[in-house]
């Protein structure tokens, strides 16, 4: 386990970097090795698919550095080369948004998983994508990589999201973890949902084994923090929204890392809950916070309790500032840059917060010479 205490400033950053980095990980490394295997596939809408190629192209605008092609450790060497296609029992399923304003954080978050996992030929990824032209992007970086791209059309909610706090909050994909039961095949009936601002730091088939007994999802969840203050005093003055709480014992929870029963949320029709709660909110403005506040009212109360480990997050600073944070006390598994401040950004900036050298090792990113 990685053990990391609350420290501050930049010397707190390099210790904790000895304990976070990927030479010095507290378990044996998957063993990296060139490979020329390929199992990357496109979903494109229909309308799209033969236009796509007279888009503009983000290769443009970025240039990733290839990363080393990571092999199963020994414990799983002789599964990783039968797995073929997206129902083999044996994978684990990770599904993250790609867009271009992200991306880079994205890449990183994929390289982390790599890096830490013991089994990386076992972990399948589903990227998200409104912007079609950055399957070759991904391809190019990670040749070995198990992964699908599928389309997530802008205008389901289009007509669904209100305004928010920060304009990031407001762009389509940030909704897509809603509809992932019905974008994911139908043998896909669990998966890890993941920000792209994040790095994991362990074996992200750790959190892939939690138990979720008769739960939906699986979240750490932050009683501490005053639930209140996600809703709107409209939202509580009226019984017709606030009684919804009635008999739970909700608390708040980050939705950028989460165990997701798919099987389950398909059974019980979630998105068109959350979709009810975002219907409300055009008309009765219930809340201020973008694609939070319709999860905490369909499943706040109602989670599968995730350790702290799983989401240090916050280290973007609030959504206005974006300014410096410290970890939280306690065993580091995920870091996570929820909030306005990017890593990418402060370092390019010359500006980074002392934590941002913990992000700063999985970034692929060429730089233009």
């Amino acid at each position: 386990m990685l053990w990391v205490m609350r420290f501050s400033g930049f010397f707190s950053a390099a210790m904790v970097m000895v304990v976070l980095s990927p030479s010095f990980q507290s378990f044996p490394p998957a063993e990296a090795i060139r490979s020329s295997e390929l199992d990357g596939h496109l979903r494109l809408p229909s309308d799209q698919a033969s236009t796509s190629t007279s888009q503009p192209s983000p290769d443009d605008r970025f240039s990733f550095r290839k990363a080393s092609v990571f092999r199963n450790a020994e414990k799983c060497r002789s599964i990783g080369h039968k797995i073929t296609g997206v129902c083999h029992p044996s994978l684990v399923h990770v599904a993250i948004t790609l867009d271009v304003e992200y991306l880079r954080g994205s890449i990183a978050a994929v390289h982390s998983i790599l890096q830490h996992s013991l089994c990386p030929e076992n972990v399948f990824f589903h990227f998200l994508v409104t912007d079609t032209n950055l399957e070759t992007l991904v391809w190019s970086t990670f040749p070995q990589l198990k992964f699908k791209v599928y389309y997530f059309d802008p205008e389901i909610v289009r007509n669904l999201i209100s305004t928010s706090v920060r304009q990031a909050l407001e762009q389509p994909l940030n909704y897509a973890r809603n509809y992932l039961a019905n974008l994911l095949e139908p043998c896909v009936r669990r998966v890890i949902y993941l920000d792209s601002d994040l790095v994991v730091v362990d074996d992200i088939a750790k959190l892939w084994t939690t138990d979720l007994g008769s739960r939906t999802i699986g979240v750490p969840e932050y009683c501490h923090a005053n639930f209140t203050n996600y809703f709107t005093a409209g939202f509580w003055s009226d019984k017709r929204f606030s009684g919804t709480f009635m008999g739970r014992k909700p608390c708040y929870f980050n939705t950028g890392v989460m165990v997701m029963d798919l099987a389950k949320w398909r059974r019980v029709g979630y998105t068109k809950r959350i979709e009810r709660w975002m219907d409300i909110q055009k008309t009765e403005r219930i809340y201020e916070l973008g694609s939070l506040p319709p999860f905490l009212l369909v499943f706040a109360g109602r989670v599968a309790g995730i350790e702290h480990r799983w989401n240090q997050h916050g280290l973007g600073g609030d959504n206005v500032r974006g300014s410096c944070r410290d970890l939280h006390p306690g065993a580091v598994s995920l870091l996570h840059w929820s909030g306005k401040g990017k890593p990418w950004d402060r370092l390019d900036s010359r500006r980074p917060c002392p934590l941002d050298a913990l992000w700063a090792p999985y970034d692929l990113y060429e730089h233009a010479a």
